[in-house]
């Protein structure tokens, strides 16, 4: 945008503005102001604040714009991570899930479940049908993965799966506990 036909001078933005306002697409707007990309259209809408219509070529009525709520987050949380895919599996699996259980007996639990190590397996011995849930320092000679019988489509067995695949409501609850 160093040439006199890239910058936003105030007439190019009012000429935006009163386009856009119109129903014009981006391609348009960039078309008739000239000297502009579609992208530059784009983000120059956006950083106006103009991503509502005022009314468009069909000739329907202007929304009014609702004031936006804060997030609630600060800016440098990190955005929530999106959900694997294999959890909607696990939801439909028809072996139940076992009721929820206090904290201090889900960590007694899960000492409980001890893999031996004869049914742990290496990198090398892993197949498709096992679970790759990864137990040990993989720095050590001693690292293995779980190796007992996996679910169908899902990397890990029942018992890993529970730990890797928890209900979005269970991660919530967790979050507002740590935040208190």
């Amino acid at each position: 945008m160093n040439d006199a036909g890239g910058t936003w001078t105030e007439e190019r933005v009012e000429l935006l503005k009163k386009l856009w306002a119109e129903g014009s697409s981006a391609s348009q707007i960039a078309a008739q102001i000239g000297g502009v990309s579609r992208n530059a259209v784009i983000g120059k809408i956006h950083r106006l604040g103009l991503s509502g219509r005022g009314k468009t070529k069909t000739g329907a009525q202007q929304q009014p714009q609702r004031p936006r709520k804060p997030s609630g987050r600060t800016p440098s949380a990190p955005a929530p991570l999106p959900q694997p895919r294999a959890v909607a599996q696990i939801h439909a699996l028809p072996q139940p899930l076992p009721p929820p259980v206090e904290e201090a007996e889900q960590e007694v639990a899960a000492e409980e479940v001890v893999v031996p190590m004869s049914e742990r397996v290496t990198i090398m011995e892993l197949r498709e049908y096992m679970c790759r849930w990864p137990m040990g320092d993989p720095t050590k000679p001693e690292f293995r993965f779980c190796g007992n019988r996996s679910l169908t489509g899902l990397p890990y067995c029942n018992h890993h799966a529970q730990i890797a695949y928890q209900p979005i409501a269970d991660r919530r609850r967790d979050r507002r506990l740590a935040r208190a």
